[in-house]
């Protein structure tokens, strides 16, 4: 059992990859991720599960086909299942994700930016 204190600064400090999401702990059938974004990622959709985004620096537009939903510092957002979106950082900025084990970093969509879960434990 572990009953570690983490510190965002610190986690955070260690990411050297944009879109690179770090596994930080799991919470029952839920990853913590961070990641550092900056840039565009790629549309897709997961279709089985929910994504929770939280802001902690940067601005970050998660684009939908239809509107747009922009985060600042200290918001969150939660993306539904099914639902295609595009996350945009025109600057860098930090995001917690909690996400279930099952999602997939691109959801339906496989680039050379996806992530598989082996190398989102490494960090």
């Amino acid at each position: 059992m572990n009953f570690g204190v983490y510190n965002f600064d610190e986690e955070f400090s260690k990411i050297t990859d944009y879109w690179s999401p770090r596994i930080l702990g799991d919470v029952n059938d839920q990853y913590i991720k961070i990641a550092k974004l900056k840039g565009e990622l790629v549309w897709h959709s997961h279709d089985n599960e929910d994504e929770f985004f939280y802001l902690l620096k940067g601005r970050l537009d998660i684009q939908y086909r239809d509107q747009t939903v922009t985060l600042e510092k200290g918001d969150f957002h939660i993306v539904p299942k099914g639902v295609e979106h595009n996350p945009v950082a025109e600057v860098e900025c930090w995001v917690v994700l909690i996400e279930t084990k099952t999602t997939q970093h691109t959801g339906n969509v496989e680039t050379d930016m996806s992530k598989p879960i082996e190398e989102q434990l490494k960090g």
